[in-house]
């Protein structure tokens, strides 16, 4: 697989946040190339697909960015999937495990096929968890889709699906 041209604008920052990590900002991307990289995520997906499924699903934070822009593009809803007391109830919740702690994520609950996006695939255990949880919620998962694959850490896949996404790291 080639290299997107965006993965260009995407810094690399040693020792961020800690020693021997390799932090990929995006903010220069989204800062410099904000269009381009909806236009290539939105370009995941055929019409088709993209007929198929009633809203967008973002992960707090970042992944709002992404899931905001490309329902308002397509022209669907979007859910929330929060960190821990921030939405109003009724939740539905689920506890996950982190490299190195455990987090707790919510959504209300609700129905219809929704696309899952966040920014960033690493191990893919926030997207397994977010993916089971909007299940649990009441939502089917169409599709998953990240902005960055950090597939030198993972071999991601959730129920047989593969998350795609617009820029690939092998190391």
């Amino acid at each position: 697989m080639t290299d997107h041209p965006l993965k260009a604008h995407i810094a690399e920052i040693p020792d961020f946040p800690a020693p021997g990590v390799l932090f990929r900002d995006i903010s220069p991307l989204l800062r410099d190339r904000f269009p381009q990289t909806m236009d290539a995520m939105a370009g995941l997906f055929t019409d088709a697909e993209v007929g198929g499924i009633d809203a967008v699903a973002g992960m707090d934070a970042r992944g709002f960015v992404f899931a905001g822009a490309l329902a308002q593009r397509w022209g669907k809803g979007l859910v929330m999937i929060r960190k821990s007391g921030k939405l109003p109830p009724p939740v539905v919740g689920a506890s996950y495990a982190l490299e190195y702690a455990a987090s707790h994520m919510e959504v209300q609950p609700g129905s219809g096929r929704v696309l899952l996006v966040d920014d960033l695939v690493a191990t893919g255990g926030t997207l397994t968890a977010a993916a089971d949880l909007l299940t649990e919620a009441g939502y089917a998962v169409a599709a998953i889709a990240a902005l960055i694959d950090l597939t030198f850490l993972n071999d991601f896949a959730w129920r047989g699906m593969r998350a795609r996404s617009v820029v690939q790291y092998d190391a």
